[in-house]
């Protein structure tokens, strides 16, 4: 009799186990959500006097990793209590790369059971040429998609002392990396890395020809784009993209072009090559 009620026992704690364990299983974003590949936001935010954001010797926040945008499922894999909030391990099918990434409690609403994804409507091709051209000026941002940044970071990661305009708009996540740029004009509708871009649309066949011959063969949206950076077509004689120095620009088509091949070959295939090299991919017919 004791043994049976010692199993009845062990059955029921193993069934608040999964009742409590599946109650904080999915989040789902409120509002623009950092995520990072560090539990420790406030290393990041604000340092031991609060006052600066950690930066590599280049000057990026090498923690960030990509802003979900709004109603983003996350599932949640670890949780981290921290003072006041907690810190979520997560995963989630809007950035499907390996590594551990984390987001702030604060900025997601904690759900039962997992719902639909963000609803992913890309905009028409003029919009996203319109949204790109409005981002032209804006600063580089690591593992940024959100050209305004994100107010709430002030709010949750206090600093203790006034900032300068420069350290606000980092702590802010103002401004885009190169893929962020398209990320954020598509609405979070492309591939979030350029390790994905490389292989996102269909190929524009480029090897061996010239740059005059291939700035021939270019549309509006094509993507100029190797593993690690990405330039996208505007109109027949214009590109725009988003590097360190000077942030978000537009320069002349076929000279960026004859920078880059003087660098890269170009070649038709990513996967089948090896080698300094590039591909343009159209996916915006």
């Amino acid at each position: 009799m004791k043994r049976t009620s010692n199993i009845f026992l062990s059955l029921f704690l193993l069934l608040l186990f999964f009742q409590d364990a599946s109650a904080q299983q999915y989040a789902v974003a409120k509002i623009f959500t950092p995520v990072l590949n560090t539990p420790d936001f406030e290393s990041v935010f604000g340092g031991n006097k609060g006052n600066r954001v950690k930066l590599d010797n280049k000057g990026l926040i090498r923690e960030m990793e990509f802003i979900a945008f709004p109603n983003t499922v996350f599932n949640i894999l670890e949780v981290i209590p921290k003072n006041g909030y907690d810190m979520y391990r997560v995963t989630t099918d809007d950035y499907q790369y390996k590594g551990d990434f984390y987001i702030d409690s604060r900025f997601v609403t904690l759900i039962d059971t997992k719902i639909q994804d963000r609803e992913q409507l890309r905009p028409k091709n003029e919009i996203i040429l319109e949204n790109l051209k409005t981002m032209d000026g804006y600063p580089y941002m690591w593992g940024g998609n959100v050209a305004d940044g994100i107010s709430e970071m002030l709010e949750y990661y206090q600093p203790k002392t006034n900032l300068s305009e420069n350290t606000e708009s980092l702590w802010k996540l103002r401004g885009v990396d190169c893929s962020g740029l398209i990320y954020q004009a598509t609405g979070g509708t492309t591939p979030r890395n350029t390790s994905s871009l490389i292989t996102y649309g269909s190929p524009v066949e480029i090897q061996g020809l010239s740059a005059s011959e291939i700035k021939s063969k270019l549309r509006p949206l094509d993507l100029i784009v190797w593993n690690g950076h990405v330039i996208i077509v505007l109109d027949e004689n214009t590109v725009i993209e988003s590097t360190p120095d000077p942030g978000v620009h537009k320069s002349d088509l076929l000279s960026r072009l004859q920078s880059v091949m003087s660098e890269r070959t170009a070649v038709n295939d990513w996967e089948t090559t090896s080698g300094k090299r590039f591909v343009i991919r159209r996916w915006a017919e």
